[in-house]
């Protein structure tokens, strides 16, 4: 199995980027043209995100003040979702009690919700990615971009692949930058003082997107270690199962955090040691440490853990009644890591991610999960 390593900035590519921008900037002065901005996704992160991107549209010149948001359309209570949003303008389903401006407009046509977009939010499960991506790569603008605030990881035939790859190679070569770190739905949508880490390589993407997704209560940090800051995002819902084990086993905080301790330094060292990326900076931003300390302790992953652990339901069953929709990332996550640490000889290494995959998938019973870490 091959790894797909982080995208790197090649030779000359700046100077390219720099051109690039002053004719955007001269045509936007000269013409009145402005970025287009899509909400690819609408879930309880999605709703939430569409609050603040709504608002500072609406703050700054270069983009146009409305924001599609594609919808995978669902009744509720007998009325399409789509309509619910437009006309209530909040997502009762997946974000309940926060609005939405009335400027973000719920779409269910993808391609629709697409057209003459520049810049691509993606927000939704990784597993739905690529299907989407194949669908929209030929109805796009010759100078779209994105960026991912999808915390997932994929496998193909290439090997382990990041989300914000697939988004890239099934766009044909557009600009993916990454978003993570500590951010709760509901938290984040509340107002709550929090930081994101916004991962990119290209530097004048990285301005516009900051522009477009910082706010006061909502920090944007930028660093250029894309590839490990959406790695972290991944890695750590490995991490947050093995939390919610702990929690599900009635131990205390010590064991979280010597949890939460192993979690770390494997997460940093199959970072260096198999991807190309892995600045020991980088863990300590929001999409490290911070991310981390908030899903072991209030995430998802976390808390079908626990309820796995003392139901004795499958992570399946548990998904579907506890989670509205929404899905996992840990267990799937956990899965795909296995298969390249199994190929490259590197199990043992990985004590915590392996005694996390044997739980999840290998019937280890969870009470012996602390003698394999």
């Amino acid at each position: 199995m091959r790894v797909t390593h982080c995208p790197r900035n090649q030779s000359g590519s700046i100077p390219f980027m720099i051109v690039t921008s002053i004719i955007k900037f001269f045509r936007a002065m000269a013409t009145g043209w402005r970025y287009k901005v899509c909400l690819v996704g609408s879930g309880n992160w999605g709703s939430a995100m569409a609050r603040i991107v709504g608002d500072n549209v609406k703050k700054f010149d270069e983009f146009d003040d409305r924001v599609p948001m594609w919808v995978f359309e669902e009744m509720v209570d007998g009325r399409k979702l789509t309509d619910i949003i437009n006309k209530e303008h909040e997502n009762v389903k997946y974000l309940k009690g926060y609005k939405i401006p009335e400027n973000v407009v719920a779409v269910a046509d993808l391609l629709e919700a697409v057209k003459r977009a520049n810049i691509l939010i993606f927000v939704m499960p990784h597993q739905f990615v690529k299907g989407v991506c194949e669908k929209i790569r030929d109805h796009l603008e010759p100078d779209a971009f994105a960026v991912s605030l999808i915390k997932g990881i994929d496998s193909s035939k290439k090997g382990l692949v990041l989300t914000s790859t697939v988004i890239r190679e099934t766009l044909g070569g557009v600009d993916c930058s990454v978003l993570m770190g500590a951010n709760l739905a509901t938290e984040v949508a509340s107002k709550q003082f929090c930081e994101s880490t916004l991962g990119c390589t290209h530097p004048q993407h990285g301005e516009v997107l900051r522009k477009l997704l910082h706010s006061s209560f909502f920090r944007v940090g930028v660093c250029t270690d894309a590839c490990t800051v959406e790695l972290c995002g991944a890695l750590k819902n490995v991490v947050a199962v093995g939390a919610g084990i702990c929690d599900g086993l009635g131990y205390g905080s010590n064991t979280k955090a010597a949890v939460m301790r192993i979690g770390l330094k494997e997460m940093m060292s199959v970072t260096k040691e198999l991807f190309n990326g892995g600045h020991e900076s980088t863990f300590f931003e929001s999409c490290g440490i911070a991310d981390l300390i908030t899903t072991c302790y209030a995430g998802r992953n976390r808390k079908i853990a626990e309820a796995f652990v003392k139901s004795g339901k499958s992570f399946e069953e548990l998904e579907d009644e506890l989670l509205n929709g929404q899905k996992l990332q840990g267990p799937s996550t956990a899965a795909e890591l296995h298969l390249l640490l199994k190929e490259r000889g590197l199990v043992e290494k990985y004590p915590l991610f392996t005694a996390v995959y044997s739980v999840c998938y290998n019937g280890l019973p969870p009470d012996k999960f602390f003698e394999n870490i």
